[in-house]
Parts: structure tokens; sequence; C-alpha cells
């Protein structure tokens, strides 16, 4: 399957399921509309404060993420491949009243469809597994950037992805498979009984160790790498939800779930 292949493949299932989750309770618009954030503390408490500063967030989908960091003083800018999707954070953006820029593009395009830099590149939750090349995509990142910024990342850890889907204590899959996953699964994480007829994607796993030894290879200095023994879904049966997150039943050891990095643009960089 070539490049084209696949980002044909997984834009369309994306296409289809932005109307489906702007509408779903997952998301939450109708919060987002009324005040609300779709941030998770712990991001606005690792990035800090971004009033006054020109952030762009890479794959951002329909733009929540994206429009809360708008609406913590940053200025932000949106980038999807996804047409549907940047047309919905255009009119949610619109409706609340914040001036966002959103501009469709693959994110290995990045550059040269925003032509300029940032002094924050932020990427949330679930954007890596859709991507073939770190190191492509380290190197992007690293262009983006002014010197003396840095790059946030938010991510499903994934460690997560190599245990049973029942209780999590058990390792079911290779967690060094670097080759291609090929998906046919219906409906979407928001909602799994919608009837979707794009349902095939591909994704693609990468490990701790690759993500930060690409950063470092496009010459970022790693400020932080934490580990979260929480997440935001039911990965596994056995997970047991607390407010909006989820995490192992008490007694049982802890894995983890989620990770966050900052990594800086030397400033003579």
């Amino acid at each position: 399957m070539t490049e084209d292949d696949y980002r044909t493949l997984n834009r369309a299932l994306w296409d289809e399921r932005v109307a489906i989750h702007v509408a779903s309770e997952f998301y939450d618009v109708a919060g987002f509309r009324a005040g609300g954030t779709a941030l998770r503390d712990f991001e606005i408490a690792e990035m800090g404060a971004v009033a006054g500063r020109r952030l762009v967030h890479l794959q951002c989908h329909f733009g929540l993420d994206t429009l809360s960091w708008d609406r913590l003083g940053a200025t932000v800018t949106g980038l999807d491949f996804s047409g549907p999707a940047v047309e919905a954070a255009r009119e949610i953006a619109a409706g609340c009243g914040l001036a966002a820029r959103f501009v469709q593009a693959d994110v290995y395009d990045a550059a040269a469809a925003l032509g300029e830099t940032y002094e924050i590149v932020y990427t949330g939750l679930g954007a890596l597994v859709w991507l073939p090349d770190v190191d492509r995509w380290a190197r992007v990142v690293a262009g983006l950037l002014e010197p003396g910024g840095f790059l946030y990342l938010a991510e499903f850890h994934p460690f997560g992805d190599v245990l049973d889907d029942e209780d999590g204590t058990t390792v079911a899959y290779d967690y060094f498979d670097a080759a291609p996953q090929v998906w046919d699964e219906p409906g979407t994480y928001t909602d799994g009984r919608q009837d979707t007829r794009n349902t095939r994607s591909v994704q693609f796993q990468h490990g701790i160790g690759e993500v930060v030894s690409a950063l470092a290879a496009a010459g970022l200095r790693i400020d932080f790498l934490h580990e979260h023994d929480h997440t935001l879904f039911r990965r596994y049966r056995s997970l047991e939800r607390h407010g909006t997150i989820y995490r192992v039943p008490e007694g049982r050891p802890r894995v983890p779930l989620m990770y966050s990095l900052r990594a800086t643009r030397p400033a003579n960089g």
C-alpha cells in the first residue's frame, strides 16, 4: 500500500466521522460553546501560560483542543487533512467568537501550507498512529518552531497497545511491530453503534524510544517525558471510571496509559 493509498483510506474514514463526532456526547460541543474546555488538566499545567503566544495544533480534527488554547489567550492555528473537519472547526470558532485560523493540509505538508513559524507546536492525543514516518514528522515539527520554541505532545502510551483487550494484564501484541496495521471496524470511538460506510483504516505503532529519538535527531532538546497511569476511554474492560478518566482497579499494578513530553528548539539552533 502506497502513502497515497493509506492517506486516501484514512481521510475518507475521518471525513465521514466529523459529523458524528461533532454531535457526540464524547466531545460535548454544546458544553464547549457554553464556555468549556476540551483540554486535560495535566496538559494545561505542563504547557504553562500560553497567553499572547503563537501556537499551531497539528492534526487538529475539528478543533476543540485548538480553540481551547485560543480561550486561554494563545493566537492559534489548526491544521488537519480533512476538509469537513476544517469546515466544522471554522464554524465552531465563528459561533464562539474565536479568531483561530484553520488550514486543510496533510501534516507532512504543514510548512508549505502554513507559511510561518510558531512559538509552540501542539499535538494532541491519538495523532501519531496515523503517521507512517515519525522521523519525517519530527523534522516538520522542528521546521515549524522558532528558535526557543517548543513542541508539546500528549499521546496514548504505546505500551498500552501490547496488552490484551479484556483485562490489560497479559502481553498479547508485539511492541516492536512496525508493519502497517489495517483495521476494518464499523462505527467510531464516540459511538460504536453508528452505521458507517468507510470502515477501513491504516495505523502505525510508534514506541517511546522511536518518538524521542526522532525529535532528538531533528535537533530538539527533550525537556521532559511524563508517563500517566490513566487514560480517557475504557481501553480494557477492566478499567474503572473516575470522573472523566479511566484507571486500573485499586490494588492492581499500574501501567502507563498516556504520556506527555516537551521538546525545545535551542535558541541558537
